[in-house]
């Protein structure tokens, strides 16, 4: 379908759905909008004649199984995300890869983003990461590097990116996709109609499921990421140097070297963590894919800083480093944060909306890294009892709710850390219970543990 003379229906008007809205009008459409923070009865969008839409576009906040979608799909309105809607805008001949996953997307993308400024190639990060994909359909680049989220991907169905690569799929978003089955569905669809490399990690059977079901085109390629050595079609590390056996002729009888884990020290406190070492790898998959050189990827590796609110270091006081992880929404993330800290030496700010997770696991897997925790949910159950039953010698101290509620926080772990340790917030919950976002929640860390300094 081409979108102009069309008719599109634009539902949410937040950053996603306002691009999406002036790149169909631009493009020729005519455009009718919706949102929630207007008073129309959103749910079933009663008084709208859906049969006259051509097309719908759907932001994230937009759940299939809700009243709004089914009623547009039962009208036979075929429904975009706005990365589709990219796609189908784009500029002829631009190469896109794609990056998804639970967690660590946001730094993969960043770090191909400088590779390929390293290599001198003109390119965008764009999608889930903050700047829709539309805002770089027409531009004249070299290439498009999208982060896309599950909720995109399961209204797209025409992409066909050089490589994409899903990073790991853990229990999250099952409230809008309906299950978890439906989760990693939808995230599988990041390999479809893939034309170079299906980037992959070699040590989770259901993602090389995925790989090994997509339908690609011919001479596409499974490529496999390892933290150990790398077999031929793998890229992996030997002895800390991260190297390359499958972009290049000889990788039936050797590995090209392209960076090393003394790369990314730069970047932590102590030790570089196995889930930083792993996004790098898979950046430099793709960067390989797109015909990037090696010394283009060390050299981005070497001056890549992290967005905030990943591990970045706020502040060291007393020996004690403070770090905000306050984008780890989820216990996977908040497990692959607390893997990068020596044992004992973790004093862990946790808590907020749990979104229904599973806490023990997670607090089975990481507690012995800690030397004591700090819950500042509303609810601080879920954590507090995991603490309770997987590390019961581990001293918790439960952060009543209130405006200073961080900067309480912040106190209660200054008490418990010693020189060497590391005071980390990864609250491995959403943060809407006290803060506005979970930027909002590292820039009060950050505040607080300035105060204190």
């Amino acid at each position: 379908m081409t979108v102009a003379g069309r008719r599109a229906l634009v539902l949410g008007m937040g950053l996603t759905g306002s691009a999406a809205a002036e790149a169909l009008i631009a493009a020729g459409a005519s455009v009718v909008t919706i949102d929630r923070a207007r008073p129309a009865d959103y749910r079933d969008l009663s008084g709208v004649d859906l049969h006259q839409f051509d097309l719908a576009i759907a932001s994230p906040g937009w759940p299939p199984h809700g009243d709004a979608l089914r009623a547009v799909e039962a009208a036979g309105v075929e429904v975009w995300s706005e990365i589709e809607l990219a796609w189908r805008l784009r500029r002829e001949g631009v190469p896109w890869v794609l990056v998804t996953g639970t967690n660590g997307k946001t730094t993969t993308v960043r770090m191909v983003g400088a590779m390929a400024a390293r290599a001198g190639l003109k390119c965008a990060v764009v999608g889930n990461v903050g700047e829709p994909a539309v805002a770089a359909a027409g531009l004249p680049l070299d290439l498009v590097v999208v982060e896309v989220s599950s909720f995109q991907l399961h209204y797209t169905s025409t992409l066909e990116p050089l490589a994409s690569v899903c990073l790991n799929v853990d229990d999250d978003h099952s409230d809008w996709h309906g299950s978890h089955v439906a989760y990693a569905a939808a995230k599988s669809k990041v390999y479809s109609r893939v034309r170079e490399a299906c980037v992959y990690p070699a040590a989770d059977s259901a993602i090389e499921a995925m790989v090994l079901h997509a339908e690609v085109a011919e001479g596409c390629r499974a490529v496999g990421l390892t933290l150990g050595a790398p077999r031929v079609a793998q890229l992996g590390f030997v002895d800390g140097v991260m190297v390359d056996r499958a972009f290049h002729g000889a990788r039936q009888r050797e590995a090209i070297e392209l960076a090393s884990v003394a790369d990314l020290e730069h970047l932590v406190a102590g030790s570089v963590p196995p889930y930083l070492a792993f996004d790098a790898l898979a950046a430099a998959a793709l960067a390989r894919a797109v015909g990037i050189e090696p010394e283009a990827i060390r050299d981005a590796l070497r001056t890549f800083h992290l967005d905030a609110h990943r591990t970045a270091v706020v502040a060291r006081v007393g020996g004690v480093a403070y770090v905000d992880d306050s984008k780890a929404t989820n216990p996977h993330a908040a497990r692959a944060a607390l893997d990068g800290v020596p044992p004992g030496t973790a004093v862990w700010i946790a808590g907020g909306l749990g979104k229904g997770a599973d806490f023990d696991p997670l607090v089975r897997e990481v507690g012995r890294r800690l030397r004591a925790a700090v819950i500042i949910g509303v609810d601080p159950s879920p954590i507090a009892d995991a603490l309770a039953r997987h590390a019961p010698g581990i001293p918790v101290t439960i952060i009543e709710p209130g405006e200073t509620v961080m900067k309480r926080a912040v106190a209660a772990a200054r008490e418990w850390a010693r020189e060497g340790d590391v005071v980390l917030l990864s609250p491995a919950c959403a943060s809407m219970d006290q803060f506005r976002d979970y930027a909002d929640r590292g820039d009060s860390f950050a505040a607080a543990v300035g105060e204190m300094a």
